[in-house]
């Protein structure tokens, strides 16, 4: 089951993510980039080397700089990627399982692989959360999730005291690298403490949750 910090004004933002219509070749390397940049920054933090990135891409450096000017550009496409690359993960889940708790199964087992919990910490500093693009995934993302999970409610299958904010809270955890790497294997555990927490999910609950379920607009308000 296994997917340079600088000011800019609102102007050069826009121009940068108004990308003119690429070659099939020219699009596919454009992917390889973005795919590198999300690995290696999983490894080795926000600040790897750019020539490193193009390295594990298999393109030039000059290929890389022809699609993306700084590192600000590439974290900012990264970002999109994994948000969109996740929202896909919740539609496609909801649009093809005929079981609604299956289809929330199927959807946080593969958007682990997205790592967000890895990325979000190195991301976060580097973007513009108020960009329209970065607005526009984020909301996207939003329904996508809220639909999986509102499908496993209505069904009877998910509790009822659970909102998207304690998924996405439990996603980023099982996938935020542990302190010092002292746990190189750590990654096969994912997927089975994941199911832990998926049994948790399931309706009738065993228990009485503390406190109260979180949105999305809790935990960026709690930032």
């Amino acid at each position: 089951m296994r997917g340079e910090c600088a000011a800019v004004t609102a102007t050069e933002r826009r121009a940068k993510t108004e990308q003119p219509r690429l070659r099939a070749d020219a699009l596919r390397n454009r992917e390889r980039i973005i795919a590198a940049a999300r690995e290696t920054m999983v490894e080795f933090g926000a600040e790897v080397p750019l020539d490193e990135i193009a390295r594990r891409a298999g393109v030039g450096n000059a290929t890389l700089y022809r699609h993306f000017t700084d590192r600000l550009e590439l974290i900012h496409h990264v970002t999109l990627s994994v948000m969109s690359r996740t929202a896909v993960c919740a539609e496609s889940a909801l649009a093809e399982e005929p079981d609604a708790f299956r289809a929330l199964t199927r959807f946080v087992h593969a958007a682990v692989e997205e790592r967000i919990g890895a990325l979000c910490p190195l991301l976060s500093e580097s973007i513009d959360p108020a960009h329209p693009d970065l607005l526009a995934a984020r909301e996207r993302l939003e329904a996508a999730v809220e639909a999986v999970m509102a499908a496993a409610r209505d069904s009877g299958q998910l509790r009822t005291d659970i909102a998207v904010g304690d998924l996405m809270v439990a996603l980023t955890q099982l996938t935020r690298p542990l302190p010092g790497g002292g746990c190189l294997d750590f990654d096969k555990f994912v997927h089975r403490h994941l199911q832990l927490f998926l049994d948790g999910l399931l309706a009738p609950a065993r228990s009485e949750l503390p406190g109260t379920a979180a949105t999305l607009g809790d935990l960026r308000r709690r930032r």
